[in-house]
């Protein structure tokens, strides 16, 4: 009897913990169905090809629902009230609102992260200087509103809340030029767009290869989001030979004109795309032994001076980047590396003296 006593107490106990399980798996669940959404601002034309990324979860996960606000310029005002049409016919569950305007202050309003789109584009007989000027006020200006209507608690340097992707040209100086003005945002907070030029270096290993792109990682774009930048194979997870140093180099520099070129637009589709994968690899983390490329504010390693933004191979975990550190760099990329930093200096010069 003592044995038929001792079975049917170990079955109860058993029992119970199964019970207990089921609960605390059902409670996790509604946990994970009733997220808060997440403001997220979107300015600027590239946003037709970003917001459908964001509504169906490939930004921030299948599970978070997402408010999206939309910015854009007064004689956009019909195109951004089009997209807004559009948005709501795709009838994305995760969408659980829509804030379009022309106002940044009303767009800026409780964000979370921004994806800065925005920006005044070189045009034809346009001097370099003409074209900083615009992007300086327009900067300062999204610096402001971000500052002062963002999610509650970004004016506390100590507390992590927005996180604003820079993507307009020049994304690096403007993305400088968005934390000098926004100087309650903290510096970590704020980054330029070059997964871009990562994902394109990731596409043409793998094209010249002939292997599958998911099996290349760990390239590295270094410096400005321009010509210079200096799109390094040398630590990428397939062996790249010896066929990569210049023509390879060459052609990532130089795939946004490419394709400039051949569509008479500039590429939305993959901006797009890199911009999620931004943000993505920001808030939820990069996977174990994998890095990604980000332009992020220099800290002084590998010799980048302190402060600028300038395009690095990092981690991300729980929100936070970190800069990959102890990587070998040789001679060839040394220089390549120092000459994108000399041009983004050039850069903050001339940004320094549109303000002056």
């Amino acid at each position: 009897m003592e044995y038929l006593a001792a079975i049917e107490k170990s079955l109860f106990l058993l029992g119970c913990a199964y019970l207990s399980w089921k609960i605390i798996r059902y409670i996790w669940g509604l946990a994970k169905i009733k997220k808060e959404p997440v403001k997220v601002l979107v300015s600027g034309q590239i946003g037709y090809a970003l917001v459908p990324l964001i509504g169906r979860g490939a930004m921030l996960g299948p599970d978070q629902p997402v408010i999206i606000h939309l910015l854009d310029i007064e004689p956009a005002v019909l195109s951004l009230k089009a997209v807004t049409m559009e948005l709501t016919d795709a009838a994305f569950p995760l969408v659980k609102g829509i804030v379009s305007t022309t106002k940044a202050a009303e767009a800026c309003k409780g964000v979370k992260i921004a994806i800065m789109v925005g920006g005044f584009p070189r045009k034809e007989g346009m001097e370099r200087k003409d074209v900083m000027s615009r992007n300086v006020s327009i900067y300062k200006g999204h610096a402001s509103a971000l500052k002062r209507f963002a999610a509650p608690g970004c004016k506390a340097v100590h507390v992590r809340t927005i996180q604003v992707l820079v993507v307009a040209n020049p994304a690096n100086t403007n993305a400088l030029i968005l934390k000098q003005f926004a100087p309650s945002i903290p510096e970590k907070n704020i980054s330029c767009l070059t997964r871009l030029d990562h994902n394109r270096a990731l596409g043409q290993i793998s094209e010249r290869l002939k292997v599958h792109v998911g099996d290349v990682k760990n390239v590295i774009i270094w410096g400005n989001h321009s010509s210079t930048q200096y799109p390094d194979a040398n630590h990428a997870t397939v062996n790249t030979g010896k066929g990569l140093s210049t023509e390879f180099i060459t052609t990532v520099q130089q795939r946004g004109a490419e394709i400039l070129k051949a569509r008479k637009l500039s590429s939305a589709l993959s901006a797009a795309s890199a911009a999620c994968d931004h943000i993505h690899d920001w808030v939820l983390g990069t996977p174990k032994g994998t890095w990604v490329s980000m332009g992020v504010c220099s800290d002084g390693s590998y010799g980048v001076p302190p402060g600028l933004v300038y395009s690095f191979p990092v981690t991300c975990k729980k929100g936070e980047w970190s800069i990959v550190q102890g990587l070998e760099i040789d001679a060839f990329s040394k220089a390549k590396m120092e000459a994108s930093a000399k041009e983004l200096i050039e850069e903050r010069e001339l940004a320094d003296s549109c303000l002056n």
